[in-house]
């Protein structure tokens, strides 16, 4: 899924000076320059952000791309971006769109009804390369099919056309009713992006190499263009993207001139790095450090709304793990309580089913798995098997996610209560980039693997509709009952049917499938410096940078 590119290097002269290599210096840039540093904990994967489903891309190109909607800050709620207003008509497949006035794209191409149709045919006419759902995982799940679809496990596409009716009108039409259709549109993999880059800069060529997708353009890399409050200033992986403030915006400026984002892996590091001045703020800070920024006079803890769940993915198109009587003992044999009691200091609770208690649909009846070795043993004998069941059980390396703060622990402390259970552990490894997210995607990524999910929007379609509406390569299964039920739950306008609809189809999901184990609802923590001001931490993760200032700035 991701690929190491050669990268132009960001001339060392830019007019906000160069990053700072010491925390002094780093202070004094900030102060100077109206620069933030800010760490994540990895590269992005690509910046087109039609082809990633990780947040630390989505981090970047938050800045630089917009939709024709988005989330208000802080919030799931659907506000105008692009688009100024919509409708839709009484069959409910014909969305119309009146569009913003006067934006440009970072390349001054101008946004208008003919580049969101442009938009809207490139991800329905994507073939090839493209279509393996490590490429296309969002259209995939939104929209299920292409207008070629290459592989029979992709079902027809929800899209059916676009339309102008002018330069700031444009009419998309879907093949049937679709409730999630509108905020699923705040996705940042469905934000629009400059037709003149797509095409000069080659963004629609790729390959698969050793079974992971690789764009061979040099857009996704080099020259990402939208219409964002900054511009894309340059790309060293390992070390840091630079974003510039675009002076052109059609809305109030950023008030920033400069943000430099950089990845450290390592919680530690990013920790000290704060503690020092070296830079302004950092994600996924891990429960355990939150007294540290605490109790320091000169740093700040900002919590991000819990809205995530960390599971333990099953992938039944792998034996033993076809067999529902080895998920179910997996579930039993997982013990979770302690994971959450040992890694998440407080800052999460055990979670029950695929999505977060505050959505709707989420149901108090769904089957629950406490931590039973003897039960889980007791399982495998009755599937007809000899112990101890061996399985391969993958975990990230290099990253820390909100919803996962460690990975290597809590693989650690899975495997250990497995192998009480029954189960013989072959461990595996990727680092978060460039393979394992592609890995865990198409379905090769063990029997089980580490993984969650922060969610996009607030509908449960985003939680279980993305994971199980169709057959996803993840999870190596599909239900004719299961996409039935969430199928008549996708189009119900009715919130009081849909809510009982989510509830059977999460009771369904935990009785009768269980192709997963969720195991946390995590409470995210974010440190800063007391100089940040203006950071709105959002429930979907993806931050937006343009309200922050740093100092007096």
């Amino acid at each position: 899924m991701k690929r190491r590119p050669k990268l132009l290097l960001l001339a060392a002269a830019l007019a906000v000076g160069a990053l700072a290599q010491t925390a002094t210096a780093a202070h004094h840039e900030a102060a100077a320059t109206g620069t933030m540093i800010y760490a994540g904990a990895a590269d992005p994967t690509y910046l087109d952000p039609a082809l990633v489903s990780d947040g630390e891309s989505f981090r970047i190109t938050k800045q630089i791309f917009e939709g024709l909607v988005d989330l208000k800050p802080g919030t799931t709620q659907v506000v105008p971006k692009l688009a100024l207003s919509w409708s839709v008509d009484k069959s409910r497949t014909k969305w119309t769109f009146n569009l913003r006035p006067k934006v440009k794209f970072h390349d001054g191409t101008p946004f208008n009804a003919a580049a969101v149709c442009y938009n809207f045919d490139r991800w329905y006419n994507f073939s090839g390369p493209f279509q393996d759902p490590g490429a296309t995982f969002y259209y995939q799940s939104i929209f299920y099919g292409f207008k070629n679809n290459a592989s029979s496990t992709l079902s027809p596409s929800l899209f059916k056309g676009c339309r102008t009716h002018g330069a700031l009108r444009v009419v998309i039409t879907l093949t049937k009713p679709n409730g999630p259709f509108l905020p699923s549109l705040a996705l940042q993999s469905f934000a629009m992006q400059s037709p003149t880059a797509l095409k000069q800069y080659d963004a629609d060529s790729a390959q698969i190499v050793n079974g992971s997708f690789r764009p061979t353009g040099t857009y996704a890399f080099q020259h990402p263009t939208g219409t964002g409050p900054f511009k894309f200033g340059g790309w060293t992986v390992k070390e840091k993207v630079i974003l510039n403030r675009n002076d052109q915006y059609w809305g109030p400026k950023a008030k920033l001139a400069t943000v430099v984002v950089r990845p450290i892996a390592d919680n530690s590091a990013r920790v000290q790095a704060l503690q020092t001045g070296e830079i302004n703020g950092m994600d996924l800070l891990q429960p355990q450090d939150v007294p540290t920024v605490k109790g320091n006079a000169n740093l700040k803890v900002l919590s991000r709304p819990s809205f995530n769940v960390a599971y333990v993915g099953i992938n039944q198109a792998k034996p033993p793990t076809n067999n529902l009587l080895v998920r179910k003992a997996i579930a039993y044999g997982l013990d979770r309580q302690a994971v959450v009691n040992s890694f998440y200091a407080g800052r999460a609770q055990v979670a029950d089913e695929f999505q977060p208690p505050q959505l709707f649909g989420w149901s108090k009846n769904v089957v629950k798995y406490p931590y039973n070795p003897d039960k889980a043993k007791q399982l495998l004998q009755q599937a007809g098997l000899t112990l101890p069941v061996t399985l391969d059980f993958w975990y990230p390396t290099g990253v820390s996610r909100p919803y996962m703060p460690d990975p290597q622990r809590n693989f650690e402390a899975f495997a250990a209560s497995l192998e009480k259970s029954g189960f013989k552990i072959v461990a595996h490894s990727a680092p978060w980039r460039p393979d394992y997210v592609a890995k865990v995607n198409s379905g090769d990524a063990g029997n089980i693997n580490l993984i969650g999910w922060t969610g996009d929007y607030g509908d449960p379609d985003d939680f279980i509709g993305v994971f199980f509406q169709k057959f996803n390569p993840q999870f190596g299964f599909s239900n004719a009952k299961l996409t039935a039920l969430l199928d008549k739950a996708e189009q119900e306008t009715n919130l009081e049917t849909r809510i009982k609809l989510y509830q059977q189809a999460n009771e369904m999901i935990m009785r009768d499938i269980v192709p997963g184990v969720p195991y946390a609802h995590s409470v995210p923590a974010l440190g800063f410096q007391k100089s940040v001001n203006g950071y709105i931490a959002s429930p979907i993760g993806t931050d937006p940078f343009a309200t922050v200032s740093v100092g007096g700035q």
